[in-house]
């Protein structure tokens, strides 16, 4: 389970929101709001589908920066999931009109970063284990 790319629950969720629990994709759920706020200022805050999915998504990229830095056997397998996850972000945007969206996009990017900072952080952190004896 701790291979499992973390990014999947956001790409997911996304998934539900747009093809289960809203079937009419012609309305947008991304504006829907899940509750609101009402702030000192007088101002009224509400948190909607697309910006709480995003702020997940943010979130567990910060675990998956974390698991990158960790020299392990299961980091190939890490990069291979991360890999993955993203060509099936880049799929889902170019090929299914409900994921033609900004909110999908940023999840895109979201993936793209996760996965070139897993590989850069694997490196450099792979670099730094080999030790070279002179004697």
């Amino acid at each position: 389970m701790r291979h499992v790319p973390l990014l999947l629950i956001p790409f997911l969720l996304y998934n539900a929101f747009a093809f289960v629990i809203f079937e009419d994709y012609e309305g947008d759920f991304r504006e829907a709001a899940l509750f609101g706020l009402p702030l000192p200022s007088g101002a009224a805050f509400q948190l909607t589908v697309s910006a709480t999915i995003i702020i997940m998504a943010l979130f567990l990229l910060s675990f998956e920066m974390v698991k990158a830095t960790r020299i392990a056997s299961g980091a190939v397998s890490d990069h291979v999931l991360a890999t993955a996850i993203f060509v099936v972000f880049l799929l889902e945007f170019l090929l299914i009109r409900q994921a033609a969206t900004a909110t999908f996009v940023i999840l895109l990017a979201i993936a793209l970063v996760d996965l070139v900072c897993g590989f850069a952080v694997s490196i450099r952190s792979a670099t730094r284990d080999v030790s070279i004896d002179d004697g």
